[in-house]
């Protein structure tokens, strides 16, 4: 019998243990905004329902808060931060983004937070700390605005190459603090814009690979270094430039391939099997396990961590008996 982290190694090995390591994520909306009360609830879910990895669900404004921009808490742990004031409000602002680093206090508690989970977890239980990639974090800046994100880049690359190369350092900063907090890796996020519905591959190549490079090449110390490629249309061919040891991506996405098609083309462990809403938040722990099943069929277990394709959030607490079937369906039967 393996241990969680066993687990996780042999899959990154593209092989299997005594069973495929099972875990899922999801933000509470309300914990989040203190780093005490957040790793609490994280390693409680994590003991409870016997996760084999935890990735660490931090406030995803966070990045773009330690940059200027204001959010607040929307009163609801069912509902995401609200935004009060972007950090560029108009394509001129790039210029005077400011400098930030892990101990910007946004970005010091997230990693105050991993620290906590780290030791109460223990060393069998590999934590994964949250990265966005430096667009990603500079659509939060313009409000969560993709089409205005690109548009600036386009338009402006004297203002915006800058910014991002100071977002990219920033990002670096934080992991290589996460990591010395006792991150096993980080779980680095490109949201939507590594889609071909955002931009061809030549252009994303151009303009922000060598960024993710940047990034990513800082993490070296880390040994589960996860690339999350968001939305469908996804470029794959990232998987083979970016060095990281597995990919998670939600499969059922339109124009997105399968999980042994994407673990036997690039040679990588593949995370995810599971639809990020249904059923696991809003079905029933019988077609949870027809899921999972399925998605197991596919690869055989080999190389396989099995999850959602992106985060569950909010978390539905009313449907955690879906979670302990999820955990349930990697099992030998």
């Amino acid at each position: 019998m393996g241990n969680a982290r066993e687990r996780v190694e042999a899959a990154l090995a593209l092989d299997l243990a005594d069973r495929p390591p099972v875990a899922a994520w999801g933000h509470d909306y309300e914990a989040e905004w203190d780093p005490e009360q957040l790793g609490r609830v994280t390693v409680e879910r994590a003991r409870r329902l016997e996760f084999d990895l935890v990735k660490l669900q931090i406030r995803a404004c966070c990045f773009a808060e330690a940059l200027g921009a204001d959010f607040r808490y929307s009163g609801s742990p069912d509902r995401e931060p609200v935004q009060v004031r972007p950090a560029v409000a108009a394509v001129e602002d790039w210029a005077s983004l400011p400098q930030a680093s892990a101990a910007t206090p946004a970005l010091a508690e997230q990693v105050r937070c991993l620290e906590l989970v780290v030791r109460e977890v223990g060393p069998d239980v590999p934590v994964i700390q949250t990265l966005f990639s430096p667009v990603t974090v500079g659509g939060f800046l313009v409000g969560l605005d993709r089409a205005r994100m690109l548009s600036d880049l386009r338009a402006r690359p004297d203002l915006v190459n800058p910014a991002l190369e100071r977002i990219a350092a920033a990002l670096v900063d934080f992991a290589r603090a996460s990591l010395e907090a006792g991150a096993a890796g980080v779980f680095y996020a490109i949201t939507g814009y590594a889609s071909a519905d955002a931009l061809p591959f030549a252009d994303y190549e151009e303009l922000l690979l060598p960024l993710d490079r940047l990034v990513l090449d800082a993490c070296s110390d880390g040994w589960l270094n996860m690339l999350h490629l968001c939305g469908p249309r996804q470029h794959f061919e990232l998987v083979r430039r970016l060095p990281a040891h597995c990919v998670n991506w939600q499969l059922q996405d339109p124009g997105n391939p399968g999980l042994a098609e994407v673990r036997d083309r690039y040679r990588r462990a593949v995370v995810g099997g599971l639809h990020r809403r249904s059923p696991i938040a809003d079905g029933t722990p019988d077609e949870v396990r027809r899921q999972a099943a399925a998605a197991l069929a596919g690869t055989g277990g080999r190389g396989h961590v099995l999850t959602p394709g992106c985060s569950v959030s909010p978390w539905p607490y009313d449907r955690e008996e879906n979670f302990r079937a999820l955990v349930e369906s990697a099992y030998p039967a």
